[in-house]
Formats: structure tokens, C-alpha cells, sequence
């Protein structure tokens, strides 16, 4: 285990459950923030304000259908792993380059936030480039070093390998409830797309392609179809299943963790 504590966890399927291609991940749903000297003030509510609270619970019947199943450990407000890990912030970090900067380091949401879901300073001064550095090496480097062994033993075995990057988005972000990012079809073949969508629709909701979100750093790593890697950006909108003042399962909870448990066994299938 790192120092930073339990960094994801790894969910296989049981003994003789049919072996698929699918990695499913949920990077946003860790709740743990490891101690931090710079840490602001901020209330506990603040601080998980960006997580995809409860979100590997909701998917957890992936293994059980022969998906493996990563989901972090580390809260997203410590580290995002959903960023490439050169988008470091300069108002965060020092010694960080101070251009170019991507729009979302820009809005203080790079690789190490540098403010809270709801717009609160995380930090009371800008980390040194060595605790930033301690936060990459103990957390984004070693989920994403598992993540690249499951696909590359998924790729062995299958010849492909598809990961569905769960993730829930905010009640604000839009009328939709569920956006399917392909980084407009870069990531995976239309036949996945169109399959997740028919899936998604199917339970009476609607659902989105690539607006507002097209996918990030992970669909974008493992988003290439011609070398047999496919992947899928998922996002749940969280007033289905989420009090989003407390984190709490709101009382649409049950009936969304049977439609995706539904969801989750015809995807599976169609793998076998």
C-alpha cells in the first residue's frame, strides 16, 4: 500500500465467471484525503464537492458478470486521475510552466486541483514542486500503471480491450441524464457507442454524445481502436441517485443501481 494510503482497489471477477475484454474504472469516487501541511480550511462537504460519490457501488456488478473493476481509493480533490499528469497548475504548484495551460488548469481543475467542486482555494499557498511530485509517484502514477496492466492482459487474452470510464456529473451541467464521451469517435468504434446509447435509452433517459463532456485523460490514453484498445467516458447525472448537499443516496438510489445493473449485464454479455 502507498504511504498516501489505499490508492484504488481492484475487483475480479469470482472463479469461473467467463473471462471478457472489459475494464471498467471509477477514478472519481475515492474518499480518502491523505494529510496535506498546505491544505486550506475548507468544510469536509467542499473538499468531496468533486467526487463521484458512491459510483463504484453503483457499477460493482461488473466483476459478477466478468468486468474487472478499478476504483480509486484517493480522493479526487488530492489528486484527479482523470488528468494527464503534466497539467499541473502554476497557481498551485510551484516551478509549474505557466503556459500552455489547458482550459481546466486554467479554471483551477489540473491534475492536482487547485480549487474545491464548489469554487473553494484549496490550498493556503502553492504546494512545492516535491509535494506535488509525492502526490503523482503515490497515486496517479500507480492507478495508471494498473490500469495499463489490465488492458494489456485484457488485449493478451481477447486480442482487444475496452475500458468504460464511469463518472457522475453534476446536476447542473445540463437536462441530460447520461453523456457518452468517444472524443467524438476517436476513442471506440461506433458499433460501442451506438450499443451504450441504445442500453442508456432504452431505460428511458437521455442521453448525450460528447456534450458536455467528450472524455478525459484516460479515454484519451486508451482510446485507440486501431491498436485493439477501445474506451468510453460514462456520465451518470447525479440527481438520479445523489443528494449533492450531502452525499447521500437520494431516494432514486435503488431503481438506478438496478437500471445500471440491467445496463452493465447486457454489455457484458454481449462480450461472451
Amino acid at each position: 500500500m502507498s504511504p498516501l494510503g489505499e490508492v484504488f482497489r481492484i475487483s475480479r471477477p469470482p472463479p469461473g465467471a467467463a473471462s471478457i475484454p472489459l475494464v471498467f474504472a471509477s477514478p472519481h469516487s475515492g474518499d480518502v484525503y491523505p494529510p496535506c501541511p498546505a491544505a486550506a480550511d475548507v468544510p469536509v462537504s467542499s473538499l468531496r464537492s468533486a467526487e463521484d460519490a458512491m459510483m463504484h457501488r453503483l457499477i460493482d456488478a461488473g466483476p459478477t458478470h466478468g468486468a474487472v473493476l478499478i476504483a480509486a481509493g484517493v480522493g479526487r480533490s488530492f489528486v484527479d486521475l482523470n488528468r494527464d499528469p503534466d497539467e499541473l497548475d502554476p497557481l498551485a504548484v510551484e516551478g509549474a510552466r505557466a503556459e500552455p495551460v489547458s482550459p481546466r488548469v486554467r479554471a483551477g481543475y489540473g491534475v492536482i486541483p487547485r480549487l474545491s467542486g464548489d469554487g473553494l482555494a484549496l490550498h493556503r499557498r502553492r504546494l512545492t514542486r516535491e509535494e506535488a511530485q509525492v502526490r503523482l509517484d503515490g497515486v496517479h502514477r500507480p492507478y495508471h500503471a494498473a490500469i495499463a496492466d489490465l488492458m494489456q492482459q485484457a488485449k493478451t487474452r481477447h486480442g482487444r480491450a475496452v475500458l468504460i470510464d464511469w463518472h457522475s456529473m453534476p446536476s447542473r451541467a445540463g437536462d441530460m441524464d447520461v453523456v457518452l464521451g468517444t472524443r467524438h469517435g476517436a476513442a471506440c468504434g461506433s458499433a460501442l457507442s451506438q450499443h451504450l446509447r441504445k442500453l442508456m435509452e432504452a431505460q428511458g433517459w437521455r442521453v448525450s454524445l460528447n456534450h458536455p463532456y467528450a472524455g478525459g485523460y484516460s479515454t484519451q490514453k486508451w482510446g485507440r481502436p486501431d491498436e485493439g484498445f477501445e474506451a468510453v467516458q460514462i456520465e451518470i447525472n447525479r440527481r438520479l441517485y445523489l443528494n449533492e448537499d450531502t452525499l447521500e443516496a437520494s431516494p432514486g438510489y435503488g431503481a438506478l443501481a438496478n437500471a445500471l445493473s440491467r445496463i452493465i449485464a447486457e454489455l457484458c454479455g454481449s462480450y461472451r
